[in-house]
């Protein structure tokens, strides 16, 4: 098992490589960049102050310093008019004033070293941004997860256990009515009934601890820490029961239909010792392939509505409010980090496998 890790450590750099390349020249080919994102701020700042000015002088005609100047073209759109000077010392201030190929090796290089740079429009280290926002992640993805695999697996299992019955129905179409119910509107569903929007105020609408969580005991921390998850962690794992579920219960199902359940069943084992001691260990495999994915899910890409609603700063939001500015360092470092958990999540994955599975041998098929 240890040269399998190896080996995959060892591949991971060729997959982060080459996930990094796609992505950096696409997002390069992609129209309006920090520079053009910088030139339209400009502008619109330019606009606003001969506004206020002309509307001060009566209403006559009033033109730019840089207004007049249309001699230098620029491959920039709205750059026209502009001072090609200006446009220079943008490019400059963004690093793009070097060729596509030297920005790339350049970002591989300092990536390499777990340097992402600065923000071009927050003026602060990416890593620090990342820092900043990563508990409020951690804290959705994680507690998001073991709610929806300590309630699926459970009701999966006991929906197998009773297939047909009257309580097989009926919680099916309770997880599939909570799963077509979209999680930004049982979010708000909530905040209207228990964060103070018409009904009762239990729960905080914002935040993920109180302003003065730093003044509390340790006791007091973790529950107001706990009393703040409530709201955003049901709404996020309210759609995840649905798949799961219906994934355990068919598993099962698949299982107990096998030849060497009817054999145990013949040797006089009861259902309980079928059921959990040879049932359990092959139906759990494809529960445990799915969770890297149903993790990364959560964790970095379904909190972003859920961000947005209950006032939570984390890489969801970070990363979307990155892609709208174009601001590069900032989308790169997110997806570094993004790539780089997801690869080691799936390797955790495999020797995940083994532990359930010890018949599972990922070294002797690599071979």
């Amino acid at each position: 098992m240890t040269s399998y890790i190896i080996r995959r450590l060892l591949l991971m750099v060729p997959t982060l490589i080459g996930i990094m390349t796609v992505n950096f020249f696409i997002i390069q080919a992609a129209p309006g960049g920090p520079v053009e994102q910088m030139i339209t701020r400009l502008e619109q700042t330019e606009v606003g102050a001969l506004s206020r000015v002309g509307a001060g002088a009566g209403g006559g005609e009033i033109s730019g310093p840089s207004a007049g100047d249309s001699s230098g073209k620029s491959t920039y759109r709205g750059a026209q008019g502009l001072d090609p000077e200006l446009v220079k010392d943008l490019e400059k201030l963004y690093g793009f004033d070097k060729p596509m190929l030297e920005r790339y090796m350049m970002m591989l290089g300092n990536y390499a070293q777990f340097d992402f740079g600065e923000s071009f429009f927050r003026g602060r280290p990416v890593t620090t941004l990342i820092m900043e926002r990563l508990p409020v992640s951690i804290s959705l993805g994680l507690w998001s997860t073991l709610i929806i695999y300590a309630i699926s697996i459970p009701l999966g299992i006991t929906k197998a256990v009773r297939h047909g019955s009257k309580f097989d129905v009926w919680s099916s179409f309770a997880v599939v009515v909570g799963y077509a119910i979209p999680g930004f509107l049982f979010a708000i569903l909530l905040v209207v009934l228990f964060a103070g929007g018409s009904y009762f105020k239990l729960f905080p609408l914002r935040g993920l601890v109180s302003p003065h969580w730093e003044d509390l005991s340790l006791i007091k921390q973790v529950l107001d820490y706990l009393w703040h998850m409530v709201l955003p962690v049901t709404a996020l794992s309210i759609g995840g029961f649905a798949t799961l579920t219906m994934l355990t219960k068919n598993s099962f199902l698949d299982e107990v239909n096998k030849l060497y359940v009817v054999t145990a069943r013949a040797k006089g084992l009861t259902e309980r010792r079928i059921l959990y001691g040879h049932v359990f260990r092959n139906a759990m495999l494809i529960i445990i392939a799915g969770f890297p994915g149903a993790f990364i899910s959560l964790f970095f890409t379904g909190a972003l509505i859920i961000e947005v609603i209950f006032s939570l700063d984390g890489l969801g939001l970070l990363g979307f409010e990155s892609t709208l500015q174009r601001d590069y360092p900032v989308m790169f470092g997110t997806l570094y980090i993004f790539s780089l958990l997801g690869l080691f999540i799936k390797l955790v994955s495999d020797i995940t496998y083994t532990m359930v599975d010890p018949r599972i041998d990922f070294e002797s098929r690599g071979s």
